[in-house]
C-alpha cells in the first residue's frame, strides 16, 4: 500500500514537473528545434523504438544530434570523437539538451523522469532472465547509471544497476538521483557518450 502510494506520487510529480517544463520551456524548445534545422541536414527529432515497462516498445522521442542515420543493429557505446556529431550536438549532448523531448513520452506515460534506461528490441533478446526486472517499471530519463555508471561501466553493468534500482526504489532514491544527476551535468562528467542510437 506505502509503495503503491509514492507509485501514485512519482506518476504525479512526472506530469507536473514536465508539463510545467512544456509551458514555460516551449521558447527554448522551439529555438533548439530551429538550430537543428538549420544547422545540419536532417529531421528534428530522433525517434527510435525501445522497450518500456512490462516489455512494450515505444517511441522514444529526442533532439537529432548527428548527422545521416545510425546503423539500427548497432549495440555498442556511441564515442565521444563520433564523427557524425553535430556541433551543435556536441554542446546539447554535453548538457543534455537532447533529452528534453523525452518530455513527451513521460506525460503520456510511456516513461518517468527517474527509472531504467531503456534497451533496443535486438538487446532485450540478449539479456539474462534475472535482467529482465528493470522492465517492472517505467524507463527513465535519469537513472541510477547516470550517477553511478557513465563510461567507467559496461552494459551490462549498467543493466545491473538498472535491477538495483528496482530492489531499492524508493521516492527519496529517485529525488537523490535527480539530485546528483544535475550535478553530473554541471560537470560535463563524460556527458558525450551514450548508448547507441542516441
Amino acid at each position: 500500500m506505502v509503495q503503491s502510494t509514492q507509485l501514485f506520487i512519482k506518476r504525479f510529480i512526472d506530469i507536473i514537473t514536465c508539463s510545467v517544463i512544456l509551458v514555460l520551456g516551449f521558447p527554448f524548445l522551439l529555438l533548439l528545434a530551429i538550430l537543428i534545422k538549420l544547422s545540419s541536414l536532417g529531421p528534428i527529432f530522433f525517434i527510435q523504438t525501445r522497450i518500456g515497462k512490462n516489455e512494450k516498445p515505444y517511441k522514444i522521442i529526442k533532439f537529432r544530434t548527428m548527422t545521416g542515420r545510425p546503423d539500427k543493429n548497432v549495440k555498442q557505446w556511441t564515442k565521444s570523437d563520433e564523427e557524425r556529431i553535430t556541433r551543435l550536438g556536441h554542446f546539447m549532448r554535453d548538457f543534455g539538451l537532447d533529452e528534453l523531448p523525452q518530455i513527451f513520452n513521460i506525460i503520456i506515460g510511456d516513461m518517468s523522469i527517474v527509472g531504467p534506461r531503456t534497451p533496443l528490441p535486438q538487446q532485450v533478446a540478449e539479456l539474462p532472465t534475472h535482467l529482465k526486472k528493470m522492465f517492472q517499471m517505467r524507463p527513465g530519463v535519469l537513472s541510477l547509471a547516470t550517477i553511478e555508471g557513465r563510461r567507467s561501466v559496461s552494459m551490462e553493468q549498467r543493466y545491473e544497476l538498472h535491477v538495483k534500482y528496482i530492489e531499492k526504489w524508493s521516492l527519496k532514491l529517485d529525488f537523490k538521483i535527480l539530485w546528483q544527476s544535475l550535478i553530473v551535468v554541471l560537470r560535463r562528467e563524460d556527458a558525450r557518450e551514450k548508448p547507441a542510437g542516441e
